[in-house]
């Protein structure tokens, strides 16, 4: 791989209870486990900026194959779920669910330019044979 670009950010303090910060200061954000685990929800947490990042990712690689076969995505948007949940076997795990809205097409049309776009993103690259990922394209 060549390097187009790299991202750089570190977390201190507690991780999950800690803080995030980007090389450059764009991220600069205070990281709190979300109630849901017990924690206080007063920060951001991982998963929602992995569901951030990977929305925002795959929506380019939308438009990138979109344009390449002349399709017209309109108001498009794309929605990212992460789910954390425990493994039997004690760890971890990542699940992703994208939702793909493309209101100016059909939607087999638009299932065709979401899995091509599963197939171009570097986020979907990444977790594919990792992680669950579901691509599913809805009408809002």
């Amino acid at each position: 791989m060549s390097d187009k670009y790299t991202a750089e950010a570190i977390a201190t303090g507690a991780g999950r209870n800690g803080h995030t910060r980007s090389s450059d200061g764009r991220v600069d954000l205070d990281l709190a486990f979300p109630v849901e685990l017990g924690g206080s929800g007063n920060g951001s947490n991982p998963e929602q900026l992995f569901a951030a990042g990977y929305a925002a990712c795959f929506h380019s690689a939308l438009q990138l194959v979109a344009r390449n076969a002349k399709a017209d995505l309109g108001d498009s948007s794309v929605g990212a779920r992460v789910s954390l949940g425990k493994t039997d076997t004690g760890g971890f795990a990542l699940e992703v669910e994208l939702e793909v809205v493309i209101p100016n097409l059909p939607n087999d049309e638009a299932q065709a330019l979401a899995d091509k776009a599963h197939q171009v993103c570097p986020y979907s690259n990444a977790t594919r044979g990792n992680i669950p990922v579901t691509v599913t394209v809805s009408d809002d």
